[in-house]
């Protein structure tokens, strides 16, 4: 495991390939494995010819597990994402975050512009804007000490997801205290790198991928058909779209 130091405490992350560089940005209860490598993000974009870059984000996978929710905004974690570009000496990189990834890289990209060549937004449409629902029921989930007390249905799922990889419960509480920041339309209107909204025609937890599409200044969005948030990541229609987009440049 490599690891490099952001802001006092240890970030996991993997360096792979050869070639043009994509930083990969996790989502929320997930890990650069999880959301990455285990759906064959990893393979499919080196076999691509590009260097792959992802980091587990603060709270999450093998990076420090911090207690404090005023440590988790997304402006904050969107500095984790560009210390590690400065880290790797990487001046400018194709940036592809999905959930709360992406908002951390919609931040990254309005605070870095000069550092992102393009963007991925991936299950995540309008929620970006408007938030994606209310985050009580999740994190009094996560810190329930028996998980058979736990009714709420969407709650249920993200603590058994979370008791599934071995998370961190409690980390991942504070972090979804404070990580969902919303972003205002009018700075998603100044954002000028081309971004591409990826969304699953079934994800009811993200928002439309064109509602916020059509907001950015050089965005366009792509359905995922029949695809829900959990099962969307790994898609092919996914999968090719990205290729598509990043070798516009080449």
């Amino acid at each position: 495991m490599t690891y490099f130091t952001s802001d006092g405490h240890k970030i996991a992350y993997f360096d792979e390939g050869q070639g043009v560089p994509v930083l990969l940005i996790h989502g929320f209860a997930s890990s650069k494995l999880v959301n990455w490598v285990h759906p064959g993000w990893v393979k499919c974009l080196t076999e691509a010819g590009y260097r792959v870059v992802a980091l587990d984000n603060r709270g999450h996978g093998d990076s420090a597990k911090l207690y404090d929710p005023a440590l988790y905004s997304s402006p904050i974690m969107a500095e984790d994402a560009k210390n590690l570009l400065d880290h790797l000496g990487i001046d400018q990189a194709y940036v592809m975050g999905y959930s709360m990834g992406a908002r951390i890289s919609a931040f990254l990209s309005l605070s870095y512009p000069e550092r992102v060549k393009r963007v991925v937004f991936g299950g995540l449409g309008g929620g970006m804007i408007h938030g994606t629902g209310d985050p009580n029921p999740i994190i009094s989930a996560l810190e329930a000490d028996d998980p058979a007390s736990i009714k709420h249905v969407t709650g249920k799922a993200f603590r058994t997801f979370a008791d599934q990889t071995g998370s961190d419960r409690l980390a991942l509480a504070a972090c979804m205290k404070s990580a969902r920041q919303k972003i205002t339309v009018e700075e998603l209107s100044q954002l000028a790198t081309p971004a591409l909204v990826a969304v699953g025609t079934r994800d009811v937890i993200s928002g439309k991928a064109s509602e916020l599409a059509d907001i950015l200044p050089h965005g366009e969005a792509v359905d995922i058909p029949g695809r829900d948030h959990m099962v969307a990541v790994g898609d092919k229609v996914y999968k090719q779209a990205v290729l598509e987009f990043f070798a516009r440049d080449h």
